[in-house]
């Protein structure tokens, strides 16, 4: 509930400082004086479009701030909270225009943007008019409307989760038919690489290995006689044989040389060991070199065949099998795609099942709601002097998605025989304002919501505008709602009475909201009814009008 209102150098306004209360608040005046000034700095302050001059001339700075009562329950305290906010049982919010401009929004205290204020007002306050585009007027509402009204949350929440549901399982399936989409078309390049790896089976080292072999082969013709001469240098008719000579002459003689010779022996001995190994190790090369001519043929065929490979897809000969293995993974991927596509496709049918389900669950819960509401303004229409008016919920089909498959519409007639239409361009002005408060009226639920009445009640009179006074007041029951009026009738039923008046002095214009009741009140319907010149047949209506006769 919108509890206060400051005002500071706004257009006409200097200074103004305004409490509001729970029931009917009406506001009156002449023409002129003030009061679209007043909606538009509540506007200003809400964040809504409005005048782009706003300063007072001579000001440096406008200000408006408003502060509303938030119960426990109330939805601006989870639009405050997601924007990290601070929430507490009032909210203040406070909006300033400087002379060059500049707007600053203010939530409490905590500067924020345009866009998270009309997120908290939209919650706080609802304006409606003859020209009222940012409410019932607006079609684009009337789906959200119609659910409010037949208690559609939980419906719509699973018609909602049912589409992210659908949503995500396309994405799926797309993404997996572009991927298999892409790596089919190397399909036949996969297949015949991996032949030809397959076919070479490469191992890690193996080119290092037979580079060796290869260069081996190569030398053997040139090296083979000097490593022959060698072992024959070192054989049993070589170094070997002296070897063995000399350690038999010395053994011969050792028991006479009394240990002399034990070292020498010792080292002949340790010689004949090593020639022994060397010509082993000699003997063992020299048969390595005893090869086919045709292993060298073999040897280069292969090791040419996995340097072409890998010089053919930019790899190390080394990490030639690594390269079979991830191109046998995409190969893989292409057989095992076409099988995920048949998964896939069946997860988006069943995903549109579901949500098919839920969102015709939705829609008969919208066309029984729909047939409610109608039988609701029916009763209504009546009470505000249009008994041979209808109103028509539409419901047609709509593409499927968050929001299930219905577009729905307010239509009237406003004559019987008469053709229907949308609601906006079918009834009259005053027509049009009777439909929107009757369609409030059946709409409307303690949602902690100020409703806001421009001149709803503009080109109507007498018993109508005391039927429009009416239901304004039986919706204000238990709410809060604020009028702005030139209808007497309207004004008397209020349960509280402001006047905006206007006044000139040295050249400044201002305008100011009063506070009036008792005989100001009396005199104010009295102007209302008979215009400036008050007459006492004009205050004893007006005191009728307020004694409820």
């Amino acid at each position: 509930m919108l509890r206060g209102l400051s005002i500071r150098d706004m257009l006409l306004i200097d200074r103004l400082e305004l409490e509001f209360q729970p029931g009917l608040n009406v506001l009156t005046g002449e023409t002129g004086a003030g009061k679209s000034i007043l909606l538009d700095s509540l506007g200003f302050v809400l964040g809504w479009r409005g005048p782009a001059d706003l300063v007072r001339k001579g000001a440096e700075q406008a200000e408006v701030v408003a502060e509303f009562d938030l119960p426990t329950d109330h939805p601006a305290r989870l639009v405050l909270a997601d924007a990290g906010l601070p929430v507490d049982d009032s909210l203040i919010l406070r909006r300033t225009n400087t002379a060059d401009g500049r707007k600053t929004a203010f939530v409490n205290d905590r500067r924020c943007s345009a866009e998270i204020l009309r997120s908290v007002s939209d919650t706080l306050v609802e304006l409606h008019g003859q020209q009222d585009d940012r409410g019932l007027l607006d079609t684009r509402r009337h789906r959200e409307l119609l659910d409010q009204f037949a208690g559609n949350a939980e419906r719509l929440a699973a018609v909602r989760h049912a589409w992210r549901d659908l949503a995500s399982a396309r994405r799926a399936l797309e993404t997996r038919q572009s991927r298999l989409t892409e790596i089919s078309r190397d399909r036949e390049y996969l297949e015949h690489a991996l032949a030809e790896l397959d076919k070479l089976a490469p191992e890690p080292g193996e080119e290092v290995r037979l580079d060796t072999s290869r260069r081996l082969m190569q030398a053997a013709s040139r090296i083979r006689e000097d490593i022959a001469r060698a072992e024959q240098a070192i054989s049993g008719e070589g170094a070997e044989g002296a070897v063995h000579d000399a350690r038999r002459w010395l053994q011969g003689v050792e028991a006479e040389a009394e240990g002399g010779l034990d070292a020498a022996l010792a080292a002949l001995t340790r010689a004949a060991e090593e020639l022994g190994q060397a010509q082993a190790e000699i003997e063992g090369f020299l048969a390595r070199l005893d090869f086919d001519p045709t292993e060298l043929e073999n040897t280069e065929e292969r090791l040419f065949a996995i340097r072409g490979l890998a010089r053919k897809h930019h790899v190390q000969p080394d990490d030639l099998g690594e390269l079979t293995e991830h191109l046998r993974q995409r190969l893989e991927e292409i057989t095992g795609g076409e099988s995920d596509i048949s998964d896939l496709t069946r997860a988006v049918a069943a995903a549109q099942k579901f949500h098919e389900q839920a969102a015709a669950a939705l829609s008969t819960s919208r066309r029984a709601a729909a047939t409610r509401l109608d039988q609701a303004m029916a009763l209504e229409l009546p009470p505000l002097k249009m008994e041979r008016a209808r109103f028509i919920t539409d419901i047609s089909d709509a593409p499927a998605g968050p929001d299930g498959c219905d577009q729905v519409g307010f239509n009237i007639a406003t004559n019987p025989g008469a053709p229907g239409g949308a609601l906006n361009k079918i009834a009259s002005g005053g027509e049009l304002s009777r439909f929107l408060l009757a369609l409030k009226v059946c709409l409307s639920a303690a949602d902690g919501v100020s409703m806001i009445f421009d001149e709803i009640d503009r080109g109507i009179g007498g018993a109508t505008a005391d039927a429009v006074g009416r239901r304004l007041a039986a919706l204000a029951s238990g709410s809060q709602v604020l009028v702005v009026t030139h209808s007497p009738q309207v004004a008397a039923l209020g349960d509280h009475h402001w006047r905006v008046v206007k006044t000139i002095s040295a050249d400044t214009t201002r305008s100011d909201v009063l506070p009036i009741s008792g005989g100001e009140r009396i005199d104010e319907i009295a102007r209302m009814l008979a215009g400036d010149k008050i007459t006492e047949e004009a205050r004893r209506a007006a005191e009728v009008l307020l004694s409820g006769g």
